[in-house]
């Protein structure tokens, strides 16, 4: 299925391992952060469906775009070292065009940054706590599902992951309680 998705052979070595990681860990990471701000500085939940539907789409595309620029960039470079830099550019040295590694990119973010929104969706209570657990089971799977392609240890993966992202909801959570009563 990958393989259709990507419209290319899916190398063993897990071609699209790091736009899918980046992508998915940013995307989990930064509408998490959204919910947790709004959690810590106790506002209503309807804002964190305003707030987490705008950052992931907005953000999602800056990651993709970002991605792009970043690849064609790398692309430029190699070509302008080049004897002769007005020849067209070569296919990047991994094979992956800059226009697939976005799309990956923000696909996997997109996708992945749904998981902390999905009790606020549903209106399924309790809302933060259910958000929590969602989003630590996902942060978990994601890292965990690097050992597909890596040869690290599954759980190691997986908590490496857990750990780094319930971190930065933390920080949000307590910058939330910081500001609570501000806005």
């Amino acid at each position: 299925m990958l393989e259709r998705l990507l419209g290319d052979r899916v190398e063993p070595s897990g071609r699209y391992l790091a736009e899918v990681i980046y992508g998915a860990n940013d995307g989990i990471v930064t509408t998490f952060a959204v919910v947790s701000g709004v959690a810590g500085a106790a506002l209503d939940p309807a804002i964190v469906l305003v707030l987490g539907a705008a950052n992931l789409f907005a953000d999602g595309f800056s990651m993709g775009m970002s991605n792009y620029l970043s690849r064609r960039s790398e692309m430029d470079y190699q070509r302008s070292k080049r004897a002769d830099p007005e020849a067209p550019a070569p296919p990047p040295r991994d094979g992956k065009s800059p226009r697939r590694t976005a799309s990956v990119t923000f696909l996997a973010f997109v996708v992945a940054g749904w998981t902390p929104l999905t009790p606020y969706v549903f209106g399924v209570a309790p809302l933060f706590p259910l958000s929590v657990a969602f989003t630590g089971v996902a942060f978990f799977l994601v890292g965990a599902s690097r050992s597909l392609v890596t040869r690290r240890r599954w759980y190691v993966n997986g908590v490496e992951m857990l750990a780094v992202g319930m971190t930065a909801a933390a920080v949000a959570f307590a910058v939330g309680r910081l500001l609570e009563g501000v806005a």
